[in-house]
């Protein structure tokens, strides 16, 4: 795709990456309901300001920064019904400017396949520049990332359980839509409204522009509360070039949003249930996945390198 510990846990992750993460440099969960049951490797867009942080700072970019990129989205989006409705989302869901103003986005994402393995990994995500490093929450002294422009996994021999250059980002766009759509390069199109579980929704399509990180053909249909706004299902394709090496993408699937939980003012889904769609009538088929999303907090203080690959770590070259 568009690529529990404590928090307190995830604070001591963070700094055994590098240097000591202050205690109160930590946006922590400030209020979870339980779920209703049991995807881009994309650079900083060309419009972005080039104030970013640098490791070893502040996560935080500077405020006349974030306040150029929020109303450059905000622009954007207002031109179109469509956008209009993803924009209307990001408000309810806490809104652009603290996505980008609280610090790197830290959540613990289960995910596990009916039948089979999870992958459940601890993951800091820098929202500003799309980069992503991960810890296996079976094996700590794992882990992997996203630098911007390489992927990694440490040690060099690791298996991490999964392609690294696609699951780097992968949980970051499904826990991060709709603030995501707010990107540069994201296409959005008002579709007829769609029921999901007894329940009508309006329905935004987002695609990507052509050169839009590693599968620009994945595509988003994304079904939005009438009343609230807030993000409820989510239809996706994968069309990943390390999976589909000539082209096209796999079968529609749709993504549950279930549950609450909070951060920084912000608003997320607690749980997702991934079901099959029948490939000729769209029904609704049977439960695939279940993803259990928790322990969400902001770090503001990032150390030095988080990003980078560490020392003699395996770079991966190519899509797999």
């Amino acid at each position: 795709m568009k690529h529990h510990l404590s928090v307190l846990a995830v604070i001591s992750l963070v700094s055994a990456c590098s240097t000591q993460v202050k205690d109160d440099s930590v946006t922590a969960v400030t209020e979870s309901s339980p779920q209703t049951t049991g995807a881009s490797t994309e650079s900083p867009p060309a419009e972005m300001p080039s104030s970013a942080p640098e490791s070893g700072q502040s996560s935080t970019p500077s405020g006349e920064a974030i306040s150029a990129r929020v109303e450059a989205a905000r622009q954007r989006l207002s031109a179109s019904d469509a956008g209009k409705k993803i924009w209307a989302s990001i408000e309810a869901a806490g809104g652009l400017t603290p996505w980008f103003s609280s610090g790197d986005f830290t959540f613990r994402f289960k995910y596990a396949p009916v039948g089979r393995d999870a992958t459940d990994t601890i993951q800091t995500i820098d929202t500003w520049g799309s980069r992503a490093r991960h810890r296996l929450v079976a094996a700590p002294d794992i882990e992997f990332g996203w630098d911007g422009t390489v992927a990694w996994v440490n040690p060099a021999d690791a298996d991490p359980k999964t392609n690294a250059r696609f699951w780097s980002l992968t949980p970051y766009y499904f826990v991060g839509t709709p603030f995501v759509l707010a990107d540069p390069g994201v296409n959005l199109e008002t579709l007829a409204d769609a029921e999901f579980e007894g329940k009508k929704y309006d329905v935004v399509k987002a695609t990507f522009a052509a050169g839009t990180g590693d599968a620009p053909d994945d595509y988003y249909v994304v079904y939005l509360d009438k009343e609230s706004h807030r993000v409820r299902a989510l239809r996706y394709v994968v069309s990943y070039k390390g999976f589909r090496p000539d082209g096209g993408h796999g079968p529609e699937k749709l993504m549950s949003y279930d549950g609450d939980v909070s951060a920084a003012g912000l608003t997320f889904a607690s749980g997702h249930r991934t079901f099959a769609l029948d490939e000729t009538t769209g029904a609704l088929g049977a439960k695939v996945t279940d993803v259990t999303v928790s322990d969400v907090a902001f770090v503001r203080d990032r150390p030095e390198g988080l990003f980078d690959p560490p020392a003699g770590a395996r770079i991966i070259s190519g899509w797999k």
